[in-house]
């Protein structure tokens, strides 16, 4: 038997599951999911107000970014009224503190919603890219919530926006390894924790699409049968990383702010974009299918360009995309864990059918294109 998540390396392109294996054996399934957020929201206008912007270049950046509503912690309040600027040493504390606060609340509810408890973990893997901890959020959730001690863990760090599928086939394949133990993916994005605030169009694009969240996802493998665990099965994963554009998105040590700084090229829509097709084809290669087969697409969330960029290559309807550009609208990019809190919404419209497919798609630094096929 062919076995679950085989890697076959072909250059900068990997194509994950040989196709006959698709139907066999222990599949690894998605059986809950669960999301949290902080307590705290602002529009794109109180923002503005907040850190009192006049630039009218940057007021409209924030205004065109089809986002409504965004969930942060922000700086706190000054002498005079306006919001003091954090030091690196601060962001890092709000990394840690509030990654764990609603690292835990997202763990919990995926629990809940896959009818699992905290006892029942076998495998934790924890994604981040707001920040840098050792040890990381997999040993300090383990510890929050009182996880078996004999948990295997792995903490997926700087990855950028598409680590929730690298993490998912990660997970994916330790759960096809070990049928019937649980494996649990948690992408814990504290985004305020990595805002430089210095007045320029630089940091200023970062600043006003990034939101704070969290999201994870439970998964376990057992045969395809009618007492499988609800919830779809993970068939295979597809990749793209473009070289050329490997400084499109980036992290630079900024001497001036004594800060980190995150650094998003305007092109990057449109380079992603232009190499959707390619790596989605390499994702149906040999399945039979094609991309009119595809019920349902739950893509990044990583801003209106990227998404407009994502329908025009890959012929998508703004139906096809409702869920990632509603996440988009009400939280903002919430880096790794957004197509997460698209797939929750899929869930709550109740839609989907057995049989059906649906695909994950995440794009990040690299520039990378993650792919992942799942059937209901």
């Amino acid at each position: 038997m062919t076995n679950v998540l085989q890697v076959a390396d072909t250059g900068t392109r990997r194509d994950r599951l040989a196709p006959d294996s698709v139907l066999a054996g222990a599949l690894p399934r998605i059986a809950g999911v669960g999301t949290a957020v902080p307590p705290f929201s602002y529009t794109q206008e109180e923002l503005l107000d907040i850190f009192r912007i006049e630039d009218p270049k940057i007021r409209s950046v924030f205004r065109s970014s089809a986002i409504q509503r965004r969930f942060l912690t922000l700086p706190p309040t000054g002498p005079d009224g306006s919001r003091r600027m954090e030091t690196q040493g601060e962001l890092l504390g709000k990394h840690r503190s509030e990654g764990i606060e609603i690292g835990s609340r997202a763990l919990q509810e995926c629990l809940k919603n896959a009818d699992m408890a905290l006892a029942d973990v076998r495998y934790l893997c924890c994604v981040s890219s707001t920040g840098l901890l050792t040890p990381g959020f997999s040993a300090l959730l383990i510890k929050e919530l009182g996880l078996p001690v004999s948990t295997s863990r792995l903490d997926v760090v700087g990855m950028g926006c598409n680590a929730g599928l690298n993490a998912l086939t990660a997970v994916a394949t330790w759960a096809a390894a070990h049928p019937g133990e649980l494996a649990l993916m948690v992408c814990v994005e504290a985004c305020s924790a990595a805002y430089v605030f210095d007045g320029t169009m630089r940091t200023s694009v970062v600043n006003s699409l990034f939101g704070d969240g969290a999201a994870a996802a439970a998964i376990i493998a057992d045969q395809d049968s009618p007492d499988a665990p609800a919830g779809p099965v993970v068939l295979r994963f597809a990749s793209c990383i473009i070289p050329d554009a490997v400084d499109a998105m980036r992290f630079d040590w900024d001497d001036d702010a004594g800060k980190f700084s995150f650094f998003l090229d305007r092109d990057i829509p449109y380079v992603v974009g232009a190499h959707a097709e390619q790596v989605l084809g390499d994702l149906l290669a040999g399945t039979g299918l094609r991309r009119s087969d595809i019920a349902h697409w739950l893509i990044h969330s990583g801003g209106k360009k990227v998404i407009d960029s994502m329908m025009v290559n890959l012929g998508l309807t703004r139906h096809d995309v409702r869920h990632t550009s509603g996440v988009l609208r009400d939280y903002g990019n919430l880096s790794s864990g957004s197509f997460l809190f698209s797939y929750a919404r899929l869930l709550e419209e109740g839609i989907a059918r057995p049989g059906e497919y649906g695909v994950l798609m995440t794009m990040g630094p690299g520039s990378t294109i993650e792919t992942a096929l799942i059937r209901w």
